[in-house]
């Protein structure tokens, strides 16, 4: 990695996918900018289990991928009730695909430090700059050397969830109440699955307030998962592996080969992400979608958003909330609307028991759900997909449905 000897214009606290794809965007617009990575490698450690759709990638600029990066692609999605229930939906075409996030985060980096941007690994930054209410650099620690100031007009924010430097700027933080705890596990020996399908369980006896994943790749390894907002998640996942009577036959052979453990903020997007010279992207500002927790997309996205506008304002030389307020009204432009839908479909998986579920699950099958999601092609906006397929007759039936759910839940 290069040395920083010119000044900077914009740092970049992170370089995970956010952070790096942030520098990439800054970099091709022109913008001196460096990026602090606190581990001593891109990419690592991992807590994401990388399941991404193929149109936002491509919509962003980022697939085809490389090859290597790409484990599995996806065209079927099991849901499995409470009580074992499948219902499946088979899509045209796949979807999503599941990439080694390792190697999809170094691959942005890569391309951000080929287009100009300097990183700097195993530097933890240990405080911003704050002078005058205006953030004006960073404090950092390279692994022994002694701490070192870096000035720079702006400080972009993609440390993730612990949001650290979010708090020092005397903004708020993410809403721990709306925090649920996951478990990550690679797993050898899986039978039984189809190689093409998404695995998703359902049910309060194996993961309370979320749901548990089964993501298979061709060499007969998969990514095993699951959430919760109650109880150890790690007991959980051995549950899952043990008892669930479909998990327990697909996985009876495995073997945890690794596994990582990480909060997810469900909670949308946090009130205020700009404080003069400083925005926040990605976990840290809980760009995440509180459906299925998934922020990687959301992220990238408002990272581009963030570069744009923080390059404006360098070249400006009008670091202040006034201006940098322009993001956070971008970003609702581009992801208000489907948070809003995310956050009241959340609130109704959250309201329903297991008896419920099961119900729900049923009932979606009967009216041949399963057929008009056959076509969607966006998992991540989900509120604009939900807008292109509600006058579809299953569609208005299971809304009309679900809503008769949630006004009884929550009268």
């Amino acid at each position: 990695m290069q040395p920083m000897k010119n000044a900077l214009d914009i740092i970049v606290v992170g370089g995970g996918a956010v952070g790096s794809f942030a520098a990439l965007k800054l970099a091709k617009l022109g913008a001196k900018v460096a990026v602090f990575e606190e581990h001593k490698a891109i990419g690592s450690p991992s807590h994401c289990a990388g399941h991404l759709s193929i149109r936002s990638l491509r919509n962003l600029g980022l697939y085809p991928l490389p090859r290597g990066i790409v484990e599995n692609t996806y065209s079927q999605a099991n849901f499995y009730s409470p009580s074992a229930f499948k219902f499946s939906v088979h899509l045209a075409k796949p979807v999503t695909c599941s990439v080694n996030r390792e190697a999809f985060d170094r691959h942005i980096a890569e391309e951000a430090e080929t287009a100009g941007a300097r990183f700097s690994l195993n530097s933890r930054v240990q405080s911003i700059l704050l002078e005058n209410g205006v953030v004006k650099g960073v404090k950092v620690k390279q692994g022994d050397k002694a701490e070192e100031v870096v000035p720079a007009k702006i400080v972009v924010d993609a440390e993730g969830i612990s949001s650290r430097l979010l708090r020092q700027t005397g903004l708020a933080g993410l809403n721990g109440e709306r925090f649920v705890y996951a478990v990550e596990a690679e797993v050898d020996h899986v039978t039984d699955v189809q190689r093409d399908a998404v695995e998703v369980f359902l049910g309060k006896a194996y993961a309370p307030g979320f749901y548990a994943w089964l993501m298979p790749r061709l060499d007969g390894t998969a990514k095993v998962g699951l959430a919760t907002n109650a109880g150890n998640p790690k007991e959980f996942l051995r549950r899952l592996m043990r008892k669930h009577p479909v998990a327990s036959r697909q996985l009876a052979k495995a073997q945890i080969t690794q596994i990582a453990f990480h909060p997810i903020t469900l909670g949308g997007p946090i009130a205020k992400t700009y404080a003069n010279g400083f925005l926040t992207v990605g976990d840290a500002a809980s760009q995440v979608k509180p459906t299925t927790g998934g922020g990687v997309v959301f992220g990238l996205t408002c990272a581009g958003i963030a570069a744009e506008v923080a390059n404006e304002a360098a070249r400006r030389n009008d670091v202040s909330a006034n201006f940098l307020q322009t993001y956070q009204k971008r970003c609702g432009e581009t992801l208000g609307f489907d948070f809003r839908v995310m956050l009241r479909i959340r609130r109704f998986l959250d309201s329903l028991s297991d008896e419920k579920l099961d119900e729900v699950l049923w009932f979606c099958a009967r009216i041949g759900l399963d057929k008009t999601l056959g076509n969607v092609d966006e998992i991540d906006f989900q509120g604009q997909m939900l807008l292109k397929i509600v006058t579809k007759p299953a569609m208005f039936a299971a809304l009309a449905y679900f809503l008769k759910l949630y006004l009884s839940a929550n009268p």
